[in-house]
């Protein structure tokens, strides 16, 4: 017999499941709990569910075409009508624009009580009550920063795509897309389809480094026909791919101008003389994804590296939690999607007071499988490059909030004694901005020489006092 997961609530009611996060996990999992009988409030941050994988344009935009910007639309327009039908039938409870900062565990162990801001202001509060909460909070982009990052102009390859994406903008007319990772081949492509000229896709891995993991894959030939097509498009508008090569720097009079890349030699170095200048408006680099955590982490859930430990339900290991998509570990969409309806699924089950039945996933468990295979393959051959502290130089900005150099992270190691991330921020204030490190944080740790552990904190996002003040006295909202 399962432990209950309602204590004192009333039976004659039906369970209620917060389900935090409306990207592909989130959506997966609050529609596999609301058909299995599940009351599902769905909390997102965004205007519009979607999450960053489906990000859609305001509907004030007029967007005529929106599938053009997407992969996989069709399995969008089955999850959107499909909480929309939910959400009819008032199974689905569906908030946008709450920013959910903390989740509560209530004393007597009888649910959790989600606390957000509400609105584009984050001013006002909300509450809501649950018995059981599924995480989907998703990931965030790893920055390395390098000479002239900072300028107007340099962004994120996933910024570079939420922009185009969800505001149907392109940043510039001539880009050069540049890191590692499979996001920078969608990224190119859609930023050359919206009519950007794409001048490079700059990439550090190089064929090598696919060659060593061929045969694992080989097994998915979809995902390989997937990379293919994005790959002869850019071919067909004749974007140079430089592979195994990286940017060195940035340049630009108050803006972004051009940029320099050079060739990387077989340990991870910049090879001497191969430095070539590239002029364009628009940097969009990417080094990968790292898991967000920070509400798992204030809930006590295990971690395992830096993504959240999961049973083979997607529970933790704390009692009516469970966890699903990039938060678990970043592997995409499809990785998400299976892993937010067995979450669902197993959720659902449990709130009823039944063992739940893995048959009824089967098909998501393959798939689970398969994918993690995958993103664990995809995760050997494309690594950030080694050795890029090196082109760091002392007045680069590591820490965009609080203005923090390279040279004064290496005085707090080499000088002042600091031998990991904490000591560094005490000492530089390196990691104290508006983004408590989530941007500088790889950064900071990769100067130290030290490992990047998870910082617990006790709020997910900033919070005004006022808030703070009145959350004890908050009655919850569901």
């Amino acid at each position: 017999m399962s432990r209950s997961l309602r204590k004192g609530a009333d039976e004659s009611t039906p369970p209620t499941l917060a389900v935090i996060g409306a990207g592909p996990a989130g959506l997966a999992a609050a529609l596999a709990a609301a058909v299995r009988g599940s009351r599902v409030t769905l909390i997102d941050a965004g205007a519009q569910a979607g999450g960053q994988f489906y990000r859609q344009p305001a509907e004030e935009l007029g967007a005529r075409r929106p599938q053009a910007l997407h992969h996989q639309w069709r399995t969008w327009e089955r999850l959107r009508d499909g909480l929309a039908a939910q959400v009819a039938a008032g199974r689905i409870t569906q908030l946008t624009e709450h920013h959910v900062w903390c989740v509560e565990r209530l004393d007597d162990d009888s649910g959790f009580l989600v606390h957000a801001l509400l609105g584009p202001a984050q001013e006002e509060p909300s509450v809501v009550r649950a018995d059981a909460v599924i995480l989907a909070t998703g990931a965030y982009e790893k920055v390395l920063p390098f000479q002239g990052w900072t300028l107007p102009g340099v962004l994120t390859a996933g910024g570079a795509q939420a922009m185009l994406k969800g505001g149907l903008v392109l940043q510039g007319r001539t880009a050069v897309v540049a890191g590692t990772g499979p996001l920078l081949l969608p990224v190119a492509a859609g930023l050359a389809a919206a009519g950007a000229e794409v001048a490079a896709l700059v990439e550090s891995a190089g064929p090598k480094d696919v060659a060593r993991h061929a045969r694992t894959l080989s097994a998915h030939p979809g995902k390989l026909a997937e990379g293919a097509g994005y790959a002869a498009e850019l071919m067909r508008r004749r974007v140079r791919l430089k592979a195994r090569h990286t940017v060195v720097a940035a340049h630009g009079d108050g803006a972004l101008e051009a940029v320099t890349i050079a060739a990387l030699d077989r340990d991870g170095r910049v090879a001497p003389g191969s430095e070539q200048v590239i002029a364009c408006d628009t940097l969009a680099v990417g080094h990968g994804l790292l898991p967000h955590t920070d509400l798992a982490e204030a809930l006590g859930c295990r971690l395992e590296g830096a993504a959240v430990a999961v049973d083979d339900e997607q529970r933790t290991d704390v009692h009516g939690v469970w966890a699903a998509g990039e938060a678990t570990g970043v592997g995409g969409a499809a990785l998400s999607l299976a892993e937010g309806h067995i979450a669902g699924c197993s959720a659902a089950a449990r709130l009823a007071g039944r063992e739940p039945d893995p048959r009824t996933w089967a098909a998501a468990t393959k798939s689970r499988t398969q994918e993690r295979e995958f993103s664990a393959c995809l995760d050997a051959v494309f690594v950030p490059r080694a050795h890029w502290t090196e082109q760091v130089t002392g007045d680069t900005v590591v820490c965009r909030c609080e203005e923090v150099t390279a040279s004064s992270v290496r005085e707090a190691v080499g000088e002042l004694g600091a031998t990991d991330v904490r000591t560094v921020k005490l000492l530089t204030r390196a990691g104290m901005g508006w983004c408590q490190g989530r941007m500088c944080g790889p950064a900071v740790a990769g100067l130290a020489g030290c490992e990047l552990l998870p910082s617990k904190r006790p709020f997910a996002r900033p919070v005004p006092l006022s808030v703070l003040a009145r959350a004890g006295e908050d009655p919850p909202d569901e």
